[in-house]
């Protein structure tokens, strides 16, 4: 596997790459569709897209689920860029490496970027299908794209004391509201993966005051956040942790679960974009 280096291209000198391949207009947000949801991005409009394959820095996503475009195109009438999968640490690439897309959503003229994610409930009051927008998260990959030179733009000690924007957290409230998509609010915690948690890991993460789990999002909140980005976050619930279920856990089930739920993701993020 290639690894990308993404300090060889810069986010401004690929955005410029991009924007002779495809037309790009300034965007209300950027979104990332993470496992399965990628359902969204048929629902936008007017849509051109280019592959990662086809840009510098990026890598192609080699985990089902994630088909790996760029896309631009107009969303409830709004304007919005879409990255259409995530590339992960667990498939080799750095926490720098993984999030260079998120440089280049800013880059692109993104000032507010929407994060999705499957994850596994800890919660016990949660179950398969619900949708958690996230207050807060809890990175336990240990590991932080800014470490390093200071990219230029950067903040080099960025505040994470509400990394999650409140307003946008309200927003998405309101939006799931509207059209009486039930949500619920909670704390993310982000593991580097593979595996799947145990249920020792499961019942420490619990009592660490996370709500569900999963093996991204954690590394794009903290630079977007470096470049001053706002942002918003949605977890859908596709599984009960480990030791919360007498069942095994497999990519193959969150994936159909998040097919089912992603339809109420889509509704809730088509809300949200109409109303930025």
């Amino acid at each position: 596997m290639t690894v990308p280096r993404e300090r060889e291209n810069t986010a401004e000198q690929v955005a410029r790459i991009v924007r002779e391949k495809i037309k790009v207009e300034t965007p209300v947000t950027g979104m990332v569709l993470g496992s399965g949801l990628s359902g969204l991005a048929r629902r936008i409009e007017a849509q051109r897209f280019v592959r990662y394959s086809d840009i510098p820095g990026f890598a192609t996503p080699t985990v089902a689920g994630h088909p790996g475009q760029l896309i631009s195109g107009t969303l409830a009438g709004r304007p919005v860029l879409a990255l259409c999968g995530r590339f992960h640490v667990y498939e080799g690439f750095s926490a720098a490496e993984a999030t260079f897309p998120i440089r280049v959503l800013r880059a692109l003229g993104a000032h507010t970027l929407l994060l999705s994610n499957a994850a596994g409930g800890i919660r016990r009051t949660m179950k398969p299908g619900d949708l958690m927008i996230i207050r807060d998260h809890v990175n336990l990959t240990w590991m932080n794209p800014l470490i390093g030179p200071v990219v230029p733009g950067d903040e080099r000690f960025p505040d994470m004391s509400d990394p999650w924007d409140p307003k946008l957290r309200a927003l998405l409230a309101e939006s799931a509201n509207a059209i009486g998509m039930p949500v619920t609010e909670g704390v993310y915690c982000g593991l580097t993966g593979p595996t799947y948690e145990t249920p020792a890991e499961v019942r420490m993460l619990e009592k660490l005051g996370a709500d569900a789990v999963g093996m991204s999002t954690v590394h794009e909140v903290i630079v977007a956040r470096a470049m001053g980005m706002r942002v918003a976050g949605m977890s859908c619930i596709t599984n009960l942790a480990a030791g919360l279920t007498d069942h095994a856990i497999s990519h193959d089930d969150v994936l159909e679960i998040t097919k089912a739920a992603g339809e109420k993701f889509e509704k809730v993020a088509i809300e949200f974009v109409s109303r930025l």
